[in-house]
């Protein structure tokens, strides 16, 4: 008897466990089902909260308990007078002295700019509620790359001055190259001490196999209609018939971006800093590349009394396989530098 009762406990049990995996399957089941036309969504930060709820929260450390208590009563007393305006500005329909907003975006680029898949979302976003009286910052960090990814990312900065929205730019540690082209579509542009600014110049790098395929015996065959469908090639021998076109395209690209930067900021004697040389912030100045030293933290804070400041980004979802692989990634990442770090301390003991 007292074993049919532990196999009947035993039974239920494990018909518990299975229901529960069960309904716990289905409903991770239907909210992928739910999602999975959903690549991603707006996400936005009130970065002015943050800044005052941090602020507040020092300065709360700083007082005795009575001139805490004394400022809570305060506090108290202008959120109650507040919400007394709100309801009857809202009651006579008369407009709320709202502070103009500050949308925040970051963007990082990468050598094929892939990042501005989610810029164009971005702006987009900003451009459906915002107006003339608002304005856009973008923290900028890129060395460059590809010019068609580039040239896009700067097409979409530009929906915002087509639509009368003021643009600032900041620098905190590059703009080179491509992440320059964006950069110059500013209204203003500031930049840390010490960033890198300029590289306003073309490059591109090929190499070629040839010589060592024929020293293996291995012949390579490349058929094309017309003259110039390709240049130079990695496993053809190449001639200076190529060589020559390739030239010419690098200097008819390297045009474009000087009439482009010239364009978007006549200040610049465009034939002093189209060497594909780079500069540091303060040597940038001079050099009309940027208008400001300065880093984001402190713009930001500087208008944190007359803008209201939100952080606009787009994130996409990930699927479970890129979520464990990013995780394993951080967690080798983490085991490496622990690693050198101890290596160091070994050797320096």
């Amino acid at each position: 008897m007292e074993f049919l009762f532990e196999y009947g406990l035993f039974l239920a049990k494990a018909v518990t466990f299975i229901v529960t995996v069960a309904a716990v399957l289905i409903t991770i089941i239907a909210i992928t089902s739910k999602q999975k036309n959903k690549k991603g969504e707006i996400e936005l930060t009130d970065l002015s909260e943050q800044f005052t709820e941090t602020k507040k929260s020092i300065e709360e450390q700083l007082l005795s308990e009575a001139q805490l208590k004394e400022r809570h009563k305060k506090e108290k007393k202008q959120q109650k007078e507040k919400h007394k305006l709100d309801k009857k500005q809202a009651k006579s329909g008369e407009a709320t002295n709202a502070l103009a907003n500050l949308y925040v975006i970051d963007f990082k680029g990468s050598i094929d700019a892939k990042e501005v898949a989610s810029l164009r979302e971005e702006i987009t976003a900003i451009l459906s509620v915002a107006n003339e009286k608002d304005e856009v910052f973008v923290r900028l960090e890129s060395g460059g790359g590809m010019v068609h990814g580039y040239g896009l990312a700067a097409s979409q900065l530009q929906r915002l001055k087509d639509n009368n929205i003021p643009l600032t730019i900041s620098v905190d540690k590059v703009a080179a190259s491509g992440g320059y082209m964006m950069t110059c579509i500013a209204d203003k542009i500031i930049a840390a001490p010490f960033a890198i600014l300029g590289s306003i110049g073309v490059i591109a790098q090929i190499p070629n196999f040839n010589k060592v395929l024929k020293k293996h015996d291995i012949e390579f065959e490349q058929l094309t209609a017309g003259d110039y469908k390709r240049t130079l090639t990695m496993f053809g021998e190449n001639d200076d018939k190529g060589r020559d076109k390739f030239k010419q395209e690098l200097q008819e690209t390297h045009d474009l971006f000087k009439h482009f930067v010239s364009e978007h900021r006549p200040i610049i004697d465009i034939e002093k800093v189209a060497t594909g040389e780079h500069w540091y912030g303060l040597q940038a100045i001079k050099l009309n590349l940027a208008d400001k030293i300065s880093t984001s933290d402190d713009y930001l804070l500087s208008h944190l009394d007359e803008r209201h400041i939100v952080h606009i980004k787009y994130a996409q979802r990930k699927k479970l396989a890129d979520k464990l692989g990013h995780s394993a990634s951080l967690a080798f990442e983490s085991s490496l530098l622990k690693l050198m770090q101890l290596n160091i301390n070994r050797l320096y003991k």
